[in-house]
């Protein structure tokens, strides 16, 4: 279990790559560290659970847009995230 934003963002690299390219490697990252840190302020937690980051991932349909847009979805009402992705899952 990585501990420090560092250490999750090296761990989620593949997934990252993987979903939007090398070449948004670095603007996901930081949308990510944006994310931890809204999560943060708002749910008093390090970080959303690497479940939900899975459902962000889907639901942004491998677009930066679909991200920003999963990201603040995640951040105003995570549950709303879980909705959403089951639904594409079904």
């Amino acid at each position: 279990m990585a501990v420090g934003r560092d250490q999750r963002m090296a761990e989620r690299r593949a997934r990252i790559t993987e979903t939007f390219g090398e070449a948004q490697l670095t603007t996901v990252v930081e949308l990510l560290t944006l994310l931890e840190l809204a999560w943060h302020d708002c749910y008093s937690e390090l970080t959303p659970s690497e479940e939900l980051i899975d459902d962000i991932f889907l639901l942004s349909g491998g677009e930066l847009t679909g991200l920003i847009r999963a990201v603040h979805l995640a951040v105003t009402d995570w549950r709303d995230v879980i909705v959403a992705a089951d639904a594409l899952r079904r």
